[in-house]
């Protein structure tokens, strides 16, 4: 069994991002009291795009702070990565990442119960959160992208609630190895056919890799990575 302790419980208002000020909620904050889960998030979280960000698929996001250091190393940007918060998460842990967790993991925290749903796809906000302009895309080619769940039952969770993994309906479908497929592996078949039968995936991402195996070819990604919102 699983448990894994809350380093940070995180929500955020909307507000200008970037030079351009585009309204956005990915700056979040840790907050020291317990907070209601709803079927749509955290009381109190709020996205500035509710056309691609939030919702039922994606309620929670969780980002692994194990990821922290190598960010470090690799961009800098102490004043951005010196706290919980930097990738937009709710939820901040250490000790699981994506080769750990797979859709249709079921976790209860506090007195909800949330479901993975699906791998973080990284937009063009990551690039102003950073300042950096391809770092959605490093997001994307590195695997380390978080993952979001879907609320089985909403309750309370506190900032120093625990995690503890409850029951797994699809083991071998870990986040990594659903990115490898979508953004390293991207035409094979066999793995694709698998997708679009799994029933615990998000619907876009299914949608994805459907129209991959109808058409042979892979999406463009330009507009969600390098400045548009029309991503799943």
């Amino acid at each position: 069994m699983t448990v894994i302790p809350l380093q940070a419980l995180l929500v955020g208002d909307v507000r200008p991002l970037g030079p351009r000020g585009v309204p956005s909620g990915i700056a979040k904050s840790p907050v020291d009291r317990p907070l209601i889960l709803g079927a749509q998030g955290l009381a109190g979280d709020a996205q500035g795009d509710t056309r691609h960000h939030g919702g039922a698929e994606k309620a929670l996001h969780h980002y692994a702070l194990d990821h922290y250091p190598a960010w470090l190393a690799e961009i800098g940007q102490r004043d951005v990565l010196g706290a919980a918060g930097a990738f937009g998460e709710n939820l901040a842990t250490s000790g699981l990442v994506e080769s750990d967790v797979a859709v249709g993991d079921v976790f209860a925290i506090g007195s909800a119960v949330i479901e993975v749903s699906q791998g973080r796809q990284p937009c063009w906000k990551l690039n102003e959160r950073f300042a950096q302009p391809d770092m959605a895309r490093r997001v994307q080619a590195s695997g380390r992208t978080g993952w979001y769940y879907r609320v089985l039952e909403p309750g309370e969770i506190a900032p120093d609630s625990r995690l503890e993994r409850i029951h797994r309906s699809a083991p071998t479908w870990t986040i990594s190895r659903i990115w490898r497929v979508f953004y390293v592996d991207t035409l094979n078949r066999c793995e694709l056919e698998a997708l679009a039968e799994l029933p615990q995936l998000a619907e876009g991402w299914t949608r994805h890799a459907r129209r991959r195996l109808e058409t042979g070819r892979v999406e463009d990604w330009t507009s969600r990575l390098a400045g548009d919102t029309r991503a799943d």
